[in-house]
């Protein structure tokens, strides 16, 4: 038995492929085949566009994949099911950075519109037509959504009048001159699943066990490890210090009047917490990576 998985092609591939690395999962890519390779016999992948994931898992094609929330509540919209795939877990992570992206309605920096309800009668362009209808259907606003085969921010204002764009940074918005007047949802990426999946022993026992390696890869993402030891005298002044995880771990040393310490940090804290660290007391300060925090 095999558990057929669905890679997104396209942005979101190579930060995907570099997930599963940190989750344990060596994935191999070739140019010239839809089939990766990965390091694991029970799984088997095909590269899917992130826009059609949410229908080949809905459709059993393949029992799980990895796509954005935008697309599966565009397939949602389209298709009228809201359970015809289930999310098994929630994977902040984009093209460009470990978050959240977004989908705005966007204008213009010179037009007259300021609010949704402007654009009442007017042409929208974007690739996510069907959940776009669906925010201005839920405002009572009418307007005409045309779907977009790209360069959607060159389209305003002679060829649309507005449009709704995915943006991590905004950068290319700003560059072609357009202003932000909505936010029409929030996304990152899901693990999902056809619903038969949960209902297989061994299938959900294989996607849960890869949804909490992800998870932990992503939470190890800009964290590190710090070991130090110093004298219990200034333990407390130490302890103080740490914006620990949870809570540092206190070990005895051999010596009664030391002990050890070991937290984890945010690795960009580190640089001003070493030496403050250090004139405290703290001795054989090591800082070292992590790949994976399951919490």
């Amino acid at each position: 038995m095999k558990l057929k998985l669905g890679l997104p092609k396209g942005s979101l591939q190579d930060a995907t492929v570099q997930l599963f690395a940190r989750a344990g999962f060596n994935i191999y890519i070739s140019s010239r085949s839809y089939y990766p390779g990965i390091d694991d016999p029970d799984i088997e992948c095909l590269l899917i566009r992130a826009q059609e994931m949410a229908r080949y898992v809905a459709d059993g094609v393949i029992d799980a994949g990895l796509t954005g929330l935008d697309w599966v509540a565009e397939h949602a919209a389209a298709s009228g099911k809201s359970d015809a795939v289930v999310s098994v877990a929630d994977l902040v992570y984009a093209k460009q950075s470990f978050g959240r992206v977004k989908w705005v309605l966007a204008v213009p920096e010179d037009s007259p519109f300021k609010t949704p309800q402007d654009l009442a009668g007017k042409t929208i362009a974007t690739e996510l037509v069907r959940a776009t209808e669906a925010y201005f259907g839920r405002m009572g606003v009418a307007v005409n959504v045309e779907f977009s085969w790209g360069a959607t921010e060159v389209k305003p204002p002679v060829l649309a009048d507005a449009i709704v764009e995915v943006t991590e940074t905004g950068s290319s918005l700003r560059a072609n001159r357009l202003r932000v007047i909505d936010t029409v949802l929030e996304s990152n990426t899901q693990l999902i699943v056809n619903p038969s999946v949960l209902e297989d022993e061994w299938k959900r026992t294989k996607v849960e066990n890869m949804a909490l390696l992800l998870r932990a890869a992503i939470e190890a993402q800009g964290r590190v490890g710090i070991m130090l030891n110093v004298e219990r005298a200034n333990l407390q002044t130490i302890l103080d210090l740490l914006p620990a995880l949870q809570r540092p771990t206190v070990s005895p040393l051999s010596d009664e009047l030391w002990v050890a310490v070991n937290t984890i940090i945010e690795e960009r804290t580190v640089r001003e917490l070493m030496p403050r660290l250090k004139a405290s007391g703290a001795q054989g300060i090591v800082e070292y990576p992590l790949n994976k925090i399951v919490l």
